[in-house]
C-alpha cells in the first residue's frame, strides 16, 4: 500500500464487533482475562496451528471454530481468505474471535487483518498476547535484556518481508550489542548465523533455541553462534521454535550451576 494512500471506511457501533486475540505462547494459563472473557463469550473462532488447542475448549460448545492453520512452510489458508473469512462472519452479527499464537502485531499478520475489517466498517479490537520471545526468555530463564549485558533487544523474522526494498544486513545487526530474538528463524540458521559471524560477531557468542515455550513439549538447546553457522543444531530442533542470540544466553547456565551448587551446601 503506497505511504499516501488514504483509508476511507465508516465505523458504525452497531456494526458486530471482531476480536483479534493473542494466545501467548500456548499455555492457557498465560492467557489474559480479556482474552479469557472473549473466548467464553465467542460464537465464531477463527484460529491458527500456535494458538493451541487447550484454548478452544474454553470457547463455548455451541461456537463455530474454524481451524485456519498458518505455520512457516505450510499455510493451509491464504491470508487474503482468512480476511474473507473475518468479514463473512463479522457481517452476520456474531460475536467473533479471530485467535493467534503469540501477539497478533508481533510478525502474526493483524496489521493486514484489521485493515481488510476497517475497509468493511467493521469495528475490531485488539488484545495483546505474550509474544514468543518474551515467553522464550521466561520459559528458559534467559532475560531479554540486563543491566551488563544487553541494553536492548531487536525482534527479527528468520523470513525476509516480501515486499522489503532493503533485506536486512544481518553482518551490522551483530556489532550492535544487543539481543537478537529470531522468529520463524530455525531454517535460515545456519546462514543467518554465518552472516553475523562475518560481520564480526564472535562465533563464540552463545545462543539459545527455545522450541515448544510454555508447553509441556518444551525443549532448549543452548549452543554458540558457531555451532548454528556450521548447521549443528537443526536436526534438534522441533518448530515452532524461538532463537535468542547474546550474552543474556549464558544467564540460562549459569542459573543452573548456582542452583546446583546450593543443592550441595549442607542446610
Amino acid at each position: 500500500m503506497d505511504s499516501s494512500e488514504k483509508i476511507s471506511f465508516a465505523l458504525s457501533r452497531e456494526k458486530p464487533l471482531v476480536s483479534l486475540l493473542g494466545a501467548g505462547p500456548g499455555d492457557p494459563e498465560l492467557l489474559t482475562v480479556r482474552g479469557l472473557k472473549r473466548l467464553q463469550n465467542a460464537e465464531v473462532v477463527i484460529y491458527d496451528d500456535l494458538a493451541g488447542t487447550a484454548l478452544l475448549a474454553l470457547c463455548p460448545p455451541t461456537a463455530d471454530k474454524i481451524y485456519v492453520g498458518k505455520r512457516c512452510g505450510a499455510h493451509s489458508t491464504a491470508q487474503e481468505a482468512i480476511n474473507d473469512l473475518l468479514v463473512a462472519h463479522a457481517q452476520t452479527g456474531r460475536r467473533v474471535v479471530r485467535l493467534k499464537g503469540g501477539d497478533p502485531f508481533i510478525f502474526g499478520r493483524g496489521g493486514e487483518e484489521i485493515l481488510a475489517l476497517a475497509r468493511a466498517g467493521i469495528r475490531c479490537e485488539v488484545i495483546p498476547g505474550i509474544t514468543a520471545a518474551s515467553a522464550a526468555g521466561a520459559a528458559a530463564q534467559i532475560p531479554l535484556t540486563h543491566r551488563t549485558l544487553s541494553s536492548g533487544v531487536l525482534f527479527l523474522t528468520g523470513h525476509e518481508c516480501a515486499k522489503a526494498s532493503d533485506p536486512l544486513a544481518w553482518e551490522k545487526l551483530g556489532a550492535l550489542g544487543v539481543t537478537l530474538c529470531l522468529y520463524m528463524g530455525v531454517k535460515n540458521l545456519p546462514a543467518i548465523s554465518g552472516r553475523l559471524i562475518g560481520g564480526g560477531l564472535s562465533g563464540n557468542t552463545p545462543l539459545a533455541v527455545i522450541s515448544h515455550a510454555s508447553r509441556p513439549t518444551q525443549k532448549v538447546f543452548l549452543a554458540t553462534v558457531r555451532e548454528a553457522a556450521e548447521g549443528l543444531l537443526e536436526e534438534r530442533i522441533e518448530a515452532p521454535a524461538l532463537v535468542i542470540i547474546g550474552e543474556v544466553a549464558r544467564i540460562s547456565s549459569a542459573v543452573e550451576s548456582v542452583l546446583a551448587e546450593a543443592a550441595t551446601l549442607p542446610v
